[in-house]
């Protein structure tokens, strides 16, 4: 069964919303059901800094050794960071998706927009779990 945060925010794309200490920026990345069906992720290509995305834009790839799949932006932002360690170990997706394997903090323009994202409960729901 995959790991679920309560706490979290997702997509029915598969990614997580993790709000930051900043009440403007969130932490995206996708989730451990995503990383699971993919399999041993080989590759994450990421955006620049202060590349702006609406909601459900490709921001984005992730390859696995067995698919290649885009990555959308939950939300309307700026990229106001990338996990630059996924560069050099893009496993990190694989070993800690909510942790050391984030993808990108996005500057949002206002907290509601979290109320369009799925809660931990109606995710599982829609995977399945």
């Amino acid at each position: 069964m995959s790991d679920i945060p309560a706490d979290l925010h997702y997509t029915e794309e598969h990614e997580y919303v993790k709000p930051g200490d900043d009440t403007d920026i969130v932490i995206v990345g996708i989730t451990d059901y995503a990383q699971g069906e993919l399999g041993d992720v080989v590759y994450v290509d990421l955006p620049e800094v202060g590349a702006k995305f609406s909601r459900m834009d490709v921001f984005g790839t992730i390859e696995a050794v067995k698919a290649v799949s885009e990555l959308f932006s939950p939300l309307t932002g700026e990229v106001t960071e990338i996990n630059e360690a996924l560069e050099a170990d893009p496993s990190l997706v694989n070993k800690d998706p909510y942790g050391d394997g984030w993808m990108i903090k996005l500057r949002i323009r206002s907290r509601s927009d979290l109320d369009a994202l799925l809660p931990a409960a109606d995710y599982q729901a829609h995977i399945g779990e």
